[in-house]
């Protein structure tokens, strides 16, 4: 999109060996406003403002436009397949919900 970087390997790695070691257990939480899903505040080995990427952009508004264009892809694709899966699996498809934090 011309805009950032791809997150660094090491942080990709920290956050794979937590949610699969379970070390994301207890960890502050915050739930990401647009994709709905629960994210950490914080994380060793993790510099925190990955955990939160709209605050990397400089033109917020273009993070917001970028992250509402990803779920309407999201839910486009989507639609392919939710007739193969139950309740819980669709409400858990992201929403447009305004705005970032």
């Amino acid at each position: 999109y011309g805009t950032g970087h791809r997150m660094p390997i090491k942080a990709t790695r920290a956050l794979l060996d937590a949610a699969l070691s379970g070390k994301l257990k207890g960890q502050p939480m915050r739930t990401d406003p647009v994709f709905g899903f629960q994210v950490p505040t914080s994380l060793d080995g993790v510099d925190p403002a990955i955990l939160n990427p709209r605050e990397t952009w400089a033109d917020k508004a273009a993070y917001d436009a970028q992250a509402r264009a990803l779920v309407d892809m999201f839910n486009k694709n989507f639609a392919k397949f939710e007739v193969h899966v139950d309740a819980d699996v669709r409400a858990a498809a992201p929403t447009l919900k305004e705005a970032a934090e």
